[in-house]
């Protein structure tokens, strides 16, 4: 689970504006973020299909938030991909 602090630097790391909560760039931090805490997670409990699951839903849910950003612009999906040290 993120905590709300972890979550609120997230944010604050990737947002655009002052109140942006929504952006594709933070989206994609805010999964990065939770996807790092399920793979520690699942190197502990190597038997856990059901955030096993989880886990692939969320690595999909990125990839398809990033793949929108490509194809949207470029300049945006390569500053996430830099800052958030993906590829």
């Amino acid at each position: 689970m993120l905590t709300t602090r972890k979550k609120a630097i997230a944010i604050k790391n990737t947002q655009i504006h002052a109140k942006d909560t929504g952006s594709p760039e933070v989206q994609v931090s805010l999964l990065s973020k939770k996807i790092q805490e399920l793979t520690d997670h699942l190197k502990v409990h190597k038997k856990d299909n059901h955030s096993r699951r989880g886990l692939i839903q969320m690595v999909a849910n990125r990839r398809t938030h990033l793949k929108y950003l490509q194809t949207s612009n470029k300049k945006r999906y390569d500053a996430v991909v830099k800052k958030l040290g993906l590829k």
